[in-house]
């Protein structure tokens, strides 16, 4: 299951692909703010893959059609970190990109102790 938070990336192409027979989809109503566009239209998507049991619910956009989209975009991502696991570019993405992110805080913590030292040692002249 924490293998299915690193989807959301959209760089990946070599996925697995989804057939419609595979899907059930429904159309509901979306929460949060938005007010009337939100809570009296049914543009709320909710893709679930059969075979896996995988359930994605996307109100993204005020469009049905664009949800839709994007529902799928997301669902092919879990599905395809459910079966490939590690292997998967979706999960390689996110790996290389936390480390990024971790190596850019290093650099930074060190920046600050450079500075808190040049500091230190202009106070001791």
């Amino acid at each position: 299951v924490p293998l299915l938070q690193a989807a959301g990336k959209k760089n990946s192409f070599n996925l697995l692909g989804l057939t419609e027979a595979e899907l059930k989809e429904q159309f509901v109503r979306g929460d949060g703010p938005g007010g009337q566009a939100t809570n009296k239209t049914n543009n709320c998507v909710v893709l679930k893959h059969i075979p896996s049991g995988i359930v994605v619910k996307c109100h993204q956009t005020r469009s049905v059609e664009q949800n839709r989209k994007i529902a799928r975009e997301i669902l092919q991502e879990k599905v395809d970190l459910f079966y490939k696991g590690e292997d998967s570019d979706v999960f390689k993405e996110k790996k290389a990109s936390e480390k990024k992110k971790q190596e850019k805080k290093r650099k930074a913590k060190e920046n600050l102790e450079r500075k808190k030292h040049f500091k230190e040692m202009q106070q001791l002249d």
